[in-house]
Protein backbone atom coordinates (compact mmCIF):
# COMPACT_ATOMS: atom_id res chain seq x y z
CA UNK A 1 0.00 0.00 0.00
CA UNK A 2 1.59 3.53 -0.61
CA UNK A 3 0.88 5.84 2.03
CA UNK A 4 -1.09 9.06 1.52
CA UNK A 5 2.19 11.73 1.05
CA UNK A 6 3.06 9.27 -1.85
CA UNK A 7 -0.20 9.42 -3.72
CA UNK A 8 -1.21 11.83 -6.46
CA UNK A 9 -5.15 12.36 -5.53
CA UNK A 10 -6.29 15.46 -7.42
CA UNK A 11 -7.26 15.87 -10.52
CA UNK A 12 -5.26 18.59 -11.46
CA UNK A 13 -2.41 16.96 -9.84
CA UNK A 14 -3.09 14.45 -12.68
CA UNK A 15 -2.99 16.69 -15.61
CA UNK A 16 0.13 18.66 -14.35
CA UNK A 17 2.08 15.30 -15.04
CA UNK A 18 0.52 14.15 -17.85
CA UNK A 19 0.03 17.77 -19.60
CA UNK A 20 2.65 19.81 -18.41
CA UNK A 21 2.15 23.62 -17.94
CA UNK A 22 4.17 24.06 -14.86
CA UNK A 23 7.36 24.31 -16.07
CA UNK A 24 8.72 20.68 -14.53
CA UNK A 25 11.23 18.59 -16.95
CA UNK A 26 8.64 15.92 -18.71
CA UNK A 27 9.66 11.97 -19.62
CA UNK A 28 7.20 9.71 -20.99
CA UNK A 29 8.26 5.76 -21.50
CA UNK A 30 5.93 2.85 -22.78
CA UNK A 31 6.19 -0.44 -22.69
CA UNK A 32 3.59 -2.73 -23.74
CA UNK A 33 1.74 -3.30 -20.54
CA UNK A 34 2.94 0.47 -19.03
CA UNK A 35 3.20 3.90 -19.58
CA UNK A 36 4.70 5.94 -17.24
CA UNK A 37 4.34 9.65 -17.49
CA UNK A 38 7.10 11.87 -15.05
CA UNK A 39 7.24 15.29 -14.09
CA UNK A 40 10.91 15.65 -12.66
CA UNK A 41 11.70 17.95 -9.86
CA UNK A 42 14.23 20.88 -11.18
CA UNK A 43 14.45 22.19 -7.73
CA UNK A 44 17.19 19.64 -5.81
CA UNK A 45 16.34 21.25 -2.56
CA UNK A 46 12.56 20.41 -2.39
CA UNK A 47 11.01 18.15 0.36
CA UNK A 48 8.18 16.79 -1.12
CA UNK A 49 8.10 12.87 -0.95
CA UNK A 50 7.53 11.49 -4.53
CA UNK A 51 4.22 10.73 -5.33
CA UNK A 52 2.45 8.41 -7.78
CA UNK A 53 -1.33 8.21 -9.40
CA UNK A 54 -2.38 4.97 -11.57
CA UNK A 55 -4.75 5.87 -14.40
CA UNK A 56 -6.46 1.87 -15.20
CA UNK A 57 -9.22 2.42 -18.22
CA UNK A 58 -12.10 0.36 -19.05
CA UNK A 59 -9.93 -1.11 -22.15
CA UNK A 60 -7.88 -2.94 -19.58
CA UNK A 61 -11.30 -5.07 -18.63
CA UNK A 62 -14.07 -4.73 -16.15
CA UNK A 63 -14.19 -3.39 -12.77
CA UNK A 64 -12.56 -6.42 -11.04
CA UNK A 65 -9.79 -6.39 -13.56
CA UNK A 66 -8.82 -2.90 -13.60
CA UNK A 67 -8.70 -2.96 -9.62
CA UNK A 68 -6.60 -5.90 -9.80
CA UNK A 69 -4.19 -4.61 -12.24
CA UNK A 70 -4.15 -0.99 -9.85
CA UNK A 71 -3.68 -3.32 -6.49
CA UNK A 72 -0.50 -5.06 -8.04
CA UNK A 73 1.04 -1.74 -9.99
CA UNK A 74 0.74 0.37 -6.01
CA UNK A 75 1.81 -2.98 -4.39
CA UNK A 76 4.92 -2.78 -7.23
CA UNK A 77 5.56 0.55 -7.06
CA UNK A 78 5.68 0.88 -2.72
CA UNK A 79 9.11 -0.99 -3.41
CA UNK A 80 10.43 0.96 -5.82
CA UNK A 81 9.46 4.83 -4.30
CA UNK A 82 13.40 4.97 -2.99
CA UNK A 83 14.45 5.04 -6.96
CA UNK A 84 12.42 8.82 -7.36
CA UNK A 85 13.89 11.78 -6.74
CA UNK A 86 12.25 13.97 -3.86
CA UNK A 87 9.29 16.41 -5.93
CA UNK A 88 8.72 13.64 -8.87
CA UNK A 89 5.50 12.88 -10.01
CA UNK A 90 4.61 10.11 -11.78
CA UNK A 91 1.48 8.54 -13.80
CA UNK A 92 1.39 4.93 -14.35
CA UNK A 93 -1.41 4.22 -16.82
CA UNK A 94 -1.59 0.85 -18.05
CA UNK A 95 -1.89 -0.77 -21.68
CA UNK A 96 -4.58 -3.45 -22.33
CA UNK A 97 -2.28 -6.12 -22.18
CA UNK A 98 -1.80 -5.21 -18.26
CA UNK A 99 -5.16 -7.53 -17.40
CA UNK A 100 -3.28 -10.74 -18.36
CA UNK A 101 0.57 -9.85 -16.89
CA UNK A 102 1.25 -11.04 -13.37
CA UNK A 103 2.86 -8.88 -10.95
CA UNK A 104 6.27 -9.83 -11.83
CA UNK A 105 5.63 -9.02 -15.48
CA UNK A 106 4.45 -5.74 -14.37
CA UNK A 107 7.28 -5.07 -11.66
CA UNK A 108 9.62 -5.65 -14.67
CA UNK A 109 7.85 -3.23 -16.85
CA UNK A 110 8.06 -0.79 -13.91
CA UNK A 111 11.60 -1.36 -13.75
CA UNK A 112 12.53 -1.03 -16.96
CA UNK A 113 10.39 2.28 -17.35
CA UNK A 114 11.97 3.69 -13.90
CA UNK A 115 15.49 3.16 -15.04
CA UNK A 116 14.82 4.74 -18.61
CA UNK A 117 13.52 7.85 -16.69
CA UNK A 118 16.29 8.26 -14.56
CA UNK A 119 18.77 7.72 -17.32
CA UNK A 120 17.14 10.75 -18.95
CA UNK A 121 15.82 8.82 -21.86
CA UNK A 122 11.76 8.46 -23.42
CA UNK A 123 10.07 11.93 -24.83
Amino acid sequence: MLPKRHRLTRPEDYRSVLRGGDGRRRRRVGTDLLVVHAALADNPELTRPPRVGFVVSKAVGGSVVRHRVVRRLRAQMAGRLDLLDAGTDLVVRAQPPAAQASSAQLGEALDHSLGRIRRGEGR
